[in-house]
């Protein structure tokens, strides 16, 4: 990566550091002669946790054949951070005395979207899943068994969950945590306590998650306890299968999360009538409750997959309408989910490891960029082009540059949390899974 002849697919841009439409697309950009003495750092400002980084890939456009996108062109940046935040970017000062990122490309931070860092195996000896017994209800019988012995570590295991998904580029998770009679409020506290102790390096949301059923195993009483806490959804599992009911259980989801003013995040796993019937009865109370929109996600939701082509278009449409969310885990095998329906009509997709190992599997890589490739390679989205717009599934929806090739992220002001992978562009890093050199959150530097 480091040659000059590897700046990208095409080697467009040959022997210059910085091409004039690189100059062109990154906004406030000098030369290097015209860097104010601020840019031509003598150190790193170690005082305030500040750097400066030079060397640093950053994406500037398009290359076209006719309409096509062919190539992304790329040029050499310095980055200057401060208070956790982007604040300059500068025509690189190969000769600056800062950290050399030395080619790599910078990207957004990357984010998973749906784990359960509360309750895993990782951190301790292998374990495989056991055979299944008894469906949904026998996991939770299941639960209700090993739980108790798994606290004891919890807070430990996440502290090495969390730096699995850092190592893989992930600076953000969203979360899910055990509230249920067995746990009670102990499993949130116990991740909270991992959570404080990674506060400079990692940031999350947390989901309240009546694993066990809100009325199957009584959990009502302490979800309302959960959400008086520091969580930022509330969460369901399967309300007809587990508790027998979608209506209530469902009716009690949507008013905590409007008593307490938070958002909705349930796992659905159902893939049949009661799958769809907690889908649209979603839909109904979320156009009922407008606050509730862009809150709203339905995770897993494998029913999609299994609808006729015409009923899984008209559900998808009124889900868009309704800004309700999908967060897939993609799954191989003969359920394929419809995410490019899905993206065609707005509906706002995520992606995260779910379990990394755990007793429900053990599949987890801890790299969402991984899942991204994935999606990539089951919807054929092989051309540059589909490939750098595949990225915004491990960012969250941040993209280096938009559909039309102009440079959107970084800017000053941003958050200056990003990684350095060993890519020349983003559609490479999606098709190689390439490596995270580096992360950094917030202006710290994590590794």
């Amino acid at each position: 990566m480091s040659d000059s002849t590897k700046l990208s697919r095409k080697a467009f841009i040959r022997n210059s550091a910085l091409t004039v439409a690189g100059m062109a697309a990154i906004p406030d950009v000098l030369s290097a002669s015209e860097l104010p003495k601020e840019a031509h750092p003598t150190g790193l400002y170690s005082d305030k946790k500040d750097m400066i980084l030079k060397n640093v890939r950053l994406e500037t456009g398009f290359e076209y054949d006719g309409e096509e996108v062919v190539a992304t062109k790329t040029a050499l940046f310095c980055v200057e951070v401060a208070n956790g935040k982007i604040t300059k970017i500068y025509a690189n000062n190969p000769n600056a005395n800062a950290i050399d990122a030395k080619g790599m490309l910078m990207l957004p931070v990357f984010k998973d979207m749906h784990i359960h860092l509360d309750k895993t195996f990782y951190g301790g000896p292998w374990k495989a899943v056991r055979k299944r017994q008894g469906g949904v209800k026998g996991m939770i019988a299941l639960e209700q068994q090993i739980l108790p012995e798994m606290l004891k570590t919890s807070t430990y295991r996440a502290e090495k969950l969390i730096e699995l998904l850092q190592k893989h580029g992930s600076g953000y998770a969203r979360s899910h945590v055990n509230i249920e009679p067995t746990s009670k409020l102990d499993s949130l506290k116990n991740l909270q306590k991992a959570l404080e102790n990674k506060k400079n390096t990692f940031g999350a949301e947390l989901v309240a998650f009546p694993q066990h059923g809100i009325f199957y195993t009584d959990s009502a009483q302490l979800m309302k306890e959960a959400a008086a806490m520091d969580i930022d959804y509330i969460g369901g599992v399967d309300p007809y299968t587990v508790d027998g009911s979608v209506e209530k259980t469902m009716d009690f989801i949507v008013q905590l999360a409007l008593d307490s003013h938070k958002g909705i995040d349930i796992h659905l796993h159902e893939t049949g009538e009661s799958g769809l019937k907690t889908v649209e009865y979603l839909i109904d109370k979320v156009n009922e409750n407008p606050v509730l929109k862009e809150k709203t996600f339905l995770s897993h939701c494998f029913v999609l997959g299994r609808l006729d082509k015409n009923k899984q278009e008209e559900v998808i449409a009124k889900l868009g309408n309704a800004k309700i969310g999908i967060v897939s885990t993609i799954p191989f095998g003969s359920l394929i989910m419809p995410i490019p329906s899905l993206y065609k009509h707005g509906v706002n997709v995520a992606t995260g490891n779910d379990s990394i190992i755990d007793h429900w599997n053990t599949w987890g890589t801890g790299s969402v960029l991984h899942k991204v490739n994935l999606m990539a390679q089951l919807y054929g989205y092989g051309s540059e082009f589909n490939l750098s717009r595949s990225l915004k599934l491990a960012t969250y929806n941040v993209l280096p540059l938009d559909d039309n090739g102009k440079q959107q992220w970084p800017k000053a002001g941003d958050d200056a949390s990003m990684v350095l992978v060993d890519a020349s562009c983003s559609a490479e890093a999606v098709s190689r899974v390439s490596e995270v050199k580096s992360l950094i959150y917030k202006g710290n530097k994590v590794f």
